[in-house]
């Protein structure tokens, strides 16, 4: 799969049940998932070559509650650089599987993320 420098890469959907909501996409859109816990299911791009984004349990499921991840190249320079532009990282970096990331809050308090791989 590739990746693309900071463009829009990964979306996140908080969920309340996660067996519930695997079923739902699943039958809503025939999603098919990786399952990294009783947490956490990537769900898996079409073309069978990575993932689009993942169901995640531990926050709240609802409006704002979408997680956009953004690709670097080069995580500590987009660090710097969303630091420099006026926002403020909320977490990280730290390690997942896969590779690095963190978060981080705009000038309008939406949070994104930004990750790498390992």
């Amino acid at each position: 799969m590739t990746h693309f420098h900071h463009t829009i890469d990964y979306i996140e959907l908080n969920v309340s049940d996660l067996e519930a909501s695997k079923t739902f996409y699943e039958q809503a859109f025939g999603w098919q998932f990786n399952d990294y816990g009783p947490e956490y299911a990537g769900i898996r791009a079409p073309s069978g070559d990575g993932e689009l984004g993942g169901l995640g349990v531990g926050d709240k499921a609802g409006p704002g509650g979408t997680l956009v991840l953004l690709f670097s190249d080069d995580l500590d320079a987009s660090v710097a650089a969303v630091e420099a532009a006026g926002g403020t990282v909320t977490e990280g970096p730290y390690e997942f599987p896969g590779g690095r990331r963190f978060l981080f809050s705009d000038n309008s308090g939406n949070v994104l993320g930004v990750w790498a791989k390992a």
